[in-house]
């Protein structure tokens, strides 16, 4: 089992930046792999960014890239979303997740779920 915990959600105006954290507890942190999604009302969950446990390899959604960065420290259990230049449409609900990332992919395929911490951005 892994419990994830999300803080730093907020309301920002548009062009404004925003960290999120996850802190893990549960499993050994480095032994798994990390990401962000994402859910906007009236639509599905989707992707926004994963890590692989080492923290070598990172993948961001092309609607984010450029914008978004994920990273994690493992030395402190805690993985990271830094979002600048936000946007109206970067508004939703973001999910820190746990489970393996799938290099094909390029995506995480979760196994575990924090709560969610709201992001609203202002035009």
């Amino acid at each position: 089992q892994v419990q994830l915990v999300e803080s730093g959600g907020g309301l920002v105006q548009a062009g404004d930046s925003l960290r999120l954290s996850c802190a893990a507890s549960g499993r050994t942190f480095s032994s798994i792999d990390m990401g962000w999604f994402r859910q906007a009302p009236g639509k599905e969950r989707e992707f926004v960014a994963a890590v692989t446990r080492s923290g070598g390899t990172t993948s961001h959604a092309d609607s984010v890239k450029g914008r978004f960065t994920i990273s994690r420290d493992n030395a402190k259990n805690t993985v990271y979303l830094q979002m600048n230049s936000l946007k109206p449409e970067d508004t939703a609900v973001y999910y820190c997740a746990a489970g393996r990332y799938s290099s094909i992919m390029m995506k995480l395929r979760a196994d575990y779920w924090g709560q969610g911490t709201q992001v609203t951005v202002s035009s």
